[in-house]
């Protein structure tokens, strides 16, 4: 028998992950180093790790799709959705105003809601749960826009009522 004891089972592990840890460490920075623009260790800018969700503090009831002052001449149409679903169909005269769930409206298309001189405002969205169009419509009156409305079941429901009108 040899004099030399076997290291204590504790210990070897430890030494072996701590082996293990340096190696992948001088692995992963020479191959950060051969990168063209390599992942900096320390942060040189700041980053946002919060971003503001708009509140949609107002109250806006909803409005059928067939309700006639839909196309009375003194309502203005706000779309909701996406620039992609506007394109493919919306009322002739509506606003495109696409909702973001993570940034509030611009504030210049909401002043130019708010200075338009309708007597209502009526948005419509996707239609989904929760439906772009409501929380549009929400957030335009937490804005101090008065008479907002949203249409009940969004974008299809009122297709179709334009359809069975003759379009608009």
């Amino acid at each position: 028998m040899s004099g030399v004891a076997a290291p204590h089972p504790a210990r070897a592990v430890a030494r072996d992950a701590l082996l293990v840890l340096l190696g992948s460490a001088v692995v992963g920075s020479a191959v950060n180093a051969l990168r063209p623009s390599g992942i900096p260790f320390v942060q040189k800018t700041e980053y946002q790790i919060l971003v503001p969700c708009p509140e949609g503090s107002g109250e806006a009831p909803g409005m059928a799709p067939n309700d006639p002052s839909l196309w009375e001449p003194r309502t203005l149409l706000v779309d909701a959705r996406p620039a992609s679903e506007h394109q493919r169909w919306h009322p002739q005269g509506a606003r495109h105003l696409p909702f973001d769930y993570l940034e509030p409206a611009p504030k210049a298309e909401v002043e130019r809601i708010a200075s338009s001189g309708a007597a209502r405002v009526v948005v419509f969205g996707d239609g989904g749960n929760p439906d772009t169009g409501e929380q549009l419509a929400r957030e335009l009156a937490g804005a101090g826009i008065r008479n907002v409305f949203f249409v009940q079941g969004g974008a299809e429901p009122l297709a179709a009522a334009a359809a069975a009108r003759g379009g608009r």
